[in-house]
């Protein structure tokens, strides 16, 4: 008669089971993690970037806008209007309040 070869089988304790599936969750959950996260941060990325260049087109908007104002309010503009609408620039009708 041959010997039968018993393999002892081992138990774990709850407590062995339980770390061990921590490390496998884990072992599974930290490239996902770390793959969303670095998505993420490109998708701001991008987001950032394309939020600056209209900042910049809005400044360049506004700087134009800006020197148009400053030549409709010129006061060679403002004669030139004055008299296309039959006005005269007269000196003495200028009063200066001081305050």
């Amino acid at each position: 008669m041959a010997k039968r070869k018993l393999k002892k089988r081992v138990k774990m304790s709850k407590f062995e089971r339980l770390i061990y599936t921590f490390a496998i969750v884990l072992a599974v959950s930290a490239p996902l993690t770390i793959v969303f996260s670095k998505a993420t941060l490109s998708k701001i990325n991008f987001e950032v970037e394309k939020t600056k260049k209209e900042i910049e087109e809005q400044s360049k908007t506004n700087e134009s806008l800006s020197m148009k104002i400053n030549e409709l309010a010129s006061l060679d503009k403002i004669e030139e209007v004055a008299k296309e609408q039959g006005l005269s620039y007269n000196n003495d009708n200028i009063k200066n309040i001081d305050e």
